[in-house]
């Protein structure tokens, strides 16, 4: 045995560094061991293009909880929430979402005088229910199989942030959660491109379509954290869209985790039903009592440990979980920015209805990339220098229904090419002059996300 520490981590990600900090804060010996040359794990910078960077996955800063910024001391994470956080295409240009409550519901009022009434009626209870998921992410996960009372306590904590909701949004998150996005949404408004702009958040990054029950959740669970009025808006990180990588990285270091870069774990043997360690593909093995795996179940549970310690049907349960990447990501380097994108932080979506988007759904559903697959656009060089060589810039396109498995057969150098050009297209469309600003492409599809970020 090479080395020996009381615990693994295997994976640099932001989970698996936040992990890492915390244990090793408590006195642990922690090692973790990412395969790849640098941490970071989905929120990797890369450069796809000469002094062109992107960060492919990074749609927001997402929601850091705030028991773990305070654990750990993170600093350096000023967030930034943009003046208009999405807009969609209309017939006469584009309908914008401030996230500010008045000026959204002045936009709206133009497409639909009844629909901005209900603007702020709608995002107080979006701000409320997600505040609901917000409160319950944070408490300890309850085991609900369990029937000791201590296990239960937890639940009884969930019970109690339910009960102070009040009876009406209590009964309200209750009819919500199980419901389909475009259910949800056509109950408060009549607009098509609201509805788009809206409900594409709840089938983001997910195989389902708008009218898929559970839908109306997804959005919540992408508002938790957002303020009241800020609709796909938890913005981005004013120091970098590594800026929280590089935070829990500092407190990892602080806390005197040990990091290795390029160490990819093949196995983690077990010895009398206790783990002993694990195995590198160098062969090299170190010594530890506990492994925590950042990897996919499947991986770790069916790929690094032997199947004689678990259950048949344990076994079983961890074989039927289901790997279904449904989004592609296309990275531009353009060399000039079209005038309909400049000053544009936030997010243009291009579907502008729900039918668009449950017809892209259906596509993947079967097998097929869609001839109309709904497209999202960022310009990360607008929001932070260095992205791109002076003048010019980076736009990344998150694309809905590309399946991770095509009917045709596997993704190849045409079928690329194919999704790479309806994706130009469809932006070309609602940004006149786009195409003709690009000088590189790079496309992404599940499958290569799949064996770029695990």
């Amino acid at each position: 045995m090479s080395a020996s520490f009381d615990v693994a981590v295997i994976g640099g990600g932001v989970n698996g560094m936040v992990a890492a900090a915390t244990l090793a804060k408590a006195g642990k010996r922690v090692v973790v061991l990412e395969r790849s040359d640098a941490i970071g794990g989905q929120g990797r910078i890369g450069e796809f293009a000469p002094g062109f960077r992107a960060d492919p996955l990074g749609h927001d800063a997402g929601w850091l909880p705030p028991p773990v910024s305070r654990e750990l001391g993170l600093s350096g994470l000023e967030r930034v929430v943009p003046e208009v956080t999405v807009s969609v295409p209309v017939p006469d240009g584009r309908l914008a979402l401030s996230r500010e409550l008045s000026s959204a519901a002045a936009a709206i009022r133009r497409f639909s005088p009844k629909d901005a009434d209900r603007w702020v009626g709608f995002c107080t209870r979006l701000a409320k229910l997600s505040g609901f998921l917000e409160a319950l992410y944070v408490l300890p996960a309850p085991d609900i199989d369990s029937s000791s009372l201590a296990d239960l306590l937890p639940l009884l904590g969930v019970a109690r942030k339910l009960r102070g909701l009040g009876k009406v949004d209590m009964v309200e998150l209750l009819r919500t959660v199980p419901m389909s996005v475009q259910e949800l949404l056509d109950d408060w408004f009549d607009c098509d491109p609201l509805k788009a702009a809206i409900g594409a958040s709840g089938v983001s990054n997910i195989r389902q379509g708008p009218r898929s029950g559970g839908t109306a959740f997804v959005l919540l669970h992408h508002h938790v954290g957002a303020a009241i009025g800020a609709i796909r808006g938890r913005g981005y990180w004013k120091a970098g869209p590594d800026a929280l990588n590089r935070a829990v990285a500092a407190a990892a270091a602080r806390f005197g985790v040990t990091v290795r870069l390029d160490a990819e774990v093949q196995h983690i043997t077990v010895k009398d039903d206790r783990v002993t360690g694990v195995v590198l593909s160098t062969g090299e093995e170190i010594t530890v009592a506990t492994v925590i795996s950042g990897a996919d179940p499947a991986r770790t549970l069916l790929g690094m440990v032997d199947p004689v310690w678990f259950d048949p049907e344990f076994l079983l349960a961890v074989r039927n979980i289901k790997f279904r990447g449904n989004t592609a990501r296309v990275l531009y380097a353009l060399d000039r920015l079209p005038d309909s994108l400049q000053g544009m932080t936030g997010v243009l979506s291009l579907a502008g209805t729900l039918d668009q988007l449950e017809r892209s759904y259906d596509d993947a559903k079967y097998g097929r990339c869609s001839e109309f697959p709904c497209v999202e656009l960022q310009l990360p060089s607008l929001r932070w220098e260095g992205m791109a060589p002076a003048g010019k810039h980076v736009a990344v396109a998150q694309v809905h229904s590309a399946p991770y498995r095509l009917r045709e057969g596997a993704w190849d150098v045409a079928r690329k090419s194919g999704l790479e050009a309806r994706v130009t297209a469809s932006i070309n469309h609602a940004v006149p002059g786009f195409g003709d600003a690009v000088r590189h492409v790079e496309v992404l599809t599940p499958v290569d996300l799949e064996a770029r970020y695990g």
